[in-house]
C-alpha cells in the first residue's frame, strides 16, 4: 500500500468491526527504515511524562494495524503481518 502522508492528515480511522477511532492528527515516522510508526489522533504536546505515554497508549494506532487508506484509514485489531519474502516457483524444464 502506498500513499502520500500528507494525504492521511485529518482522515478519519475505523477498526474494521465498524468502531470510530477519531481522526489523523500527526504521524510518528522511522528515518532510519523509512516508514510511519504510529498514527496519533491528539497533538504529542504533552507537558509530563505521564501525559505522553497516555497519549501514545490511549490515542494511537501502530501503523502496522492499517489494513487500507483510501477514503477513510481501516485498522485491524492485531498487527498486519509482514510480507514473506518467497521464492519464485521454479518451472519444469521444457523437453523438445
Amino acid at each position: 500500500m502506498t500513499t502520500r502522508i500528507s494525504k492521511l492528515f485529518g482522515m478519519d480511522i475505523y477498526t474494521t468491526e465498524a468502531e470510530y477511532k477519531g481522526k489523523v492528527f500527526d504521524l510518528v515516522i522511522n528515518l532510519e527504515k523509512g516508514k510511519v510508526e504510529t498514527i496519533t489522533t491528539e497533538a504529542l504536546k504533552a507537558r509530563t511524562k505521564s501525559e505522553a505515554k497516555k497519549i501514545i497508549s490511549e490515542k494511537s494506532i501502530p501503523y502496522n494495524k492499517v489494513r487500507s487508506a483510501k477514503d477513510i484509514i481501516l485498522v485491524g485489531s492485531t498487527a498486519k503481518p509482514e510480507k514473506e519474502t518467497q521464492a519464485a516457483p521454479s518451472r519444469p524444464a521444457r523437453r523438445y
